[in-house]
């Protein structure tokens, strides 16, 4: 009998064997001792258990998104109902991702029962075992031979048009670059103005339009009474459309202070507020002392020029009588304040730095901002004046001087500081009125742009590239190719797209995107996201705006936060003493009203010592998320085909899916930017 602590392993056929005899004290004789072997029971527990986490987490992310748009619901206004903007998109965006869920719950079935089409093909009709396994052979079958074909087609389509987009965007940078190494830049024709004569400087009328912008109209109106020019040949005109009384009140005092100063400057409001910002400025053109003026001059509510503004900008109509517009760049104040403020820098700084430079310079013809400018208010009269028709009111008058034969200049060394939106919300507001008015007057303007007696080629160019391929083409070939069909080829893998047309091009053309504002060049993969994120929105504009849906005509004020004006109490008391003096009955009860909100809000802030002494405010004000439909439903539509591109092993497919339904994920529920209080 062999020791007890030894163990004798003997064989039946000995041949090349040897016996060894291990001593069982000797703890060296096994290394591996500890590690023991896992078996297919316990494996299999472990995949139960992993599982398990991963429902979970499904479950709270589910239970997250219902909560979420329960309490949405109860917050969100009529305007921002699918049922009453974007329902046909909403729907059909929910068909396809109620399709690819049956389809990737069929494709799991037959991933797990090794079910192959070759397999399936070479047997007889009569070998096919259960109605499942026919029903999936009879689907790959009719996949194959009717759906896999259109979706070939379109695929190609929009590939072709997202290459010539991409030439477009190289060509623009390239235009860009020849600038930049030639040094290129509008010069002034005649001699610089005799600051010593005042009589040499021309009469310029500044206009602020506003709508219940309190939050930045004291910088507005401050900064334009602080315009380096004479006096007697400058008239500010404020004009107020906010429907608020006690703002009104402010904004008369905050003029009549200018007034007192010195300044020309006067209030203007209007009673019958149609037209929106057009109507705005198309009755103060009306007033009989504009025809004394030469030029015109245009801030938003949020812009605050630099003092030396007018003189870098009006010397260069001298001598050139057939400029019309003088355009100046934007500059922000809160693009570092959060991600979504920096993308949307990344996006402005190509438009100014590249797109309106490079046709300011090539083509003598752009864009009108609708602010920062300086028109000829003889082209404005000649081309027609402000239109109420679009709600892009910017680009209608510079169509329009345009087809007159006005050339337009563009400074890009001239900056004005303004502000981001900061909210998604507002921001995606902004967008859809930005994208749905070209297409308006894209219908309107192309009798007008055939019928002009400009050149062929200005005429192609109107039509096909101002129009066409940036404003039509951009957000339907995004949407189309990159939220629609890519998610579907995951389920028709006939239709695959290359990685080419998902990766490599998308990124190139990111990083010509971001050449403009190096700094953000960290935010490269974010920002390619989220342009693809954004496409929804601009695509559902554009359609609106090209069949005169009812929401293409839709205009809200974008939300401003005063980031460059934020007051403090000081400031507030300075208020106050002012409408003391004006000694008004409407200021007195004005008075009582902001001393009252100021008194609710200091109660608010007041802070409230708690156990252990931590201090909390006593009534911390709520910020609410809003929950947008279309992005969730795009967002669970995209990670169900990343879960169908993992059982197919795509690799960069799955990846660019995966982030790409997140981002969507992000986005409806309102987790970037700011939320509104």
């Amino acid at each position: 009998m062999a020791p007890s602590n030894s163990v004798a392993v003997t064989m039946e056929k000995p041949d090349n064997f040897s016996l060894l005899e291990i001593n069982g004290s000797d703890p060296s004789s096994f290394p591996d001792n500890k590690r023991k072997s896992i078996s297919p029971k316990q494996f299999s527990w472990f995949l139960l258990l992993k599982a398990h986490r991963v429902v979970s987490a499904l479950s709270w992310l589910l239970a997250s998104v219902k909560n979420r748009i329960a309490f949405s619901s109860k917050n969100v206004n009529e305007e921002e109902d699918p049922k009453s903007r974007g329902k046909q998109m909403y729907r059909f965006i929910k068909a396809c991702l109620v399709i690819s869920i049956v389809a990737l719950s069929i494709e799991i079935v037959a991933y797990y029962k090794n079910w192959n089409l070759d397999l399936i093909n070479r047997r007889p009709s009569w070998e096919v075992f259960g109605l499942v396994e026919w029903s999936y052979m009879a689907w790959l079958s009719f996949r194959s031979d009717y759906i896999a074909p259109i979706v070939i087609t379109l695929s190609k389509f929009c590939t072709v048009l997202f290459l010539i987009q991409s030439l477009d965007r190289l060509v623009l940078c390239l235009g860009c670059f020849w600038i930049k190494l030639k040094k290129i830049q509008p010069k002034l024709k005649d001699e610089e103005l005799d600051l010593e004569d005042a009589s040499n400087f021309p009469m310029v009328l500044i206009q602020i339009p506003m709508c219940n912008e309190k939050e930045v109209y004291e910088q507005s109106i401050g900064a334009a009474a602080q315009l380096d020019w004479p006096k007697d040949r400058i008239l500010i005109q404020v004009l107020d459309d906010s429907d608020d009384q006690n703002l009104q009140l402010l904004i008369k005092e905050e003029v009549s202070a200018w007034a007192e100063k010195g300044v020309n400057i006067i209030y203007r409001h209007r009673l019958i507020r149609t037209g929106y910002k057009a109507g705005n400025l198309k009755s103060a053109m009306t007033c009989d002392y504009v025809k004394d003026y030469e030029f015109v001059t245009i801030f938003d509510a949020d812009f605050t020029p630099s003092p030396d503004f007018l003189k870098k900008t009006v010397p260069h109509f001298k001598g050139n009588p057939e400029l019309g517009l003088v355009q100046a760049r934007w500059s922000f104040v809160n693009k570092d304040e959060n991600l979504l403020t920096r993308l949307q820098n990344i996006n402005l700084c190509f438009h100014f730095e590249v797109e309106q430079q490079v046709n300011g310079v090539f083509l003598n013809f752009f864009g009108f901002n609708g602010t920062a400018g300086v028109w000829r208010i003889k082209a404005l009269e000649e081309s027609g004046g402000w239109l109420e028709r679009t709600t892009v009111e910017d680009m209608d008058i510079a169509v329009r001087a345009h087809l007159n034969g006005w050339k337009f200049i563009y400074l890009n060394d001239v900056e004005v500081t303004c502000e981001l939106p900061e909210s998604y919300e507002a921001y995606k507001k902004q967008q859809h009125r930005w994208h749905s008015g070209p297409m308006q007057l894209f219908r309107l303007c192309l009798p007008s742009i055939i019928k002009s007696k400009i050149s062929a080629g200005k005429k192609a160019n109107l039509i096909f590239l101002f129009f066409l391929l940036r404003k039509l083409i951009l957000p339907f070939y995004s949407f189309t190719l990159f939220c629609i069909i890519l998610p579907l080829t995951m389920f028709i893998p006939e239709a695959e797209l290359p990685l080419w047309i998902i990766c490599y091009v998308p990124i190139f053309i990111s990083l010509l995107n971001i050449l403009p504002s190096p700094k953000s060049f960290p935010f490269l993969i974010p920002y390619l996201l989220f342009e693809n994120t954004m496409s929804i929105t601009k695509f559902n504009a554009m359609i609106s705006g090209l069949f005169q849906l009812g929401s293409a005509y839709e205009w809200v004020v974008t939300k401003k936060t005063g980031r460059s004006s934020e007051s403090d109490l000081l400031a507030f008391a300075e208020k106050e003493e002012k409408l003391h003096r004006r000694n008004s009955e409407s200021g007195l009860e004005l008075l009582s009203k902001l001393k009252e909100q100021e008194m609710n809000l200091a109660e608010q802030e007041t802070p409230k010592k708690t156990f252990g002494g931590l201090v909390r405010p006593k009534n911390k004000i709520k910020k609410r998320n809003m929950v947008f439909k279309k992005e969730l439903a795009l967002a669970f539509l995209l990670l169900t085909a990343a879960a169908r591109s993992f059982l197919s092993a795509h690799g960069l497919h799955f990846y660019f899916l995966l982030f790409q339904g997140l981002s969507f994920l992000v986005v409806g529920l309102d987790l970037i930017g700011e939320q509104i209080n």
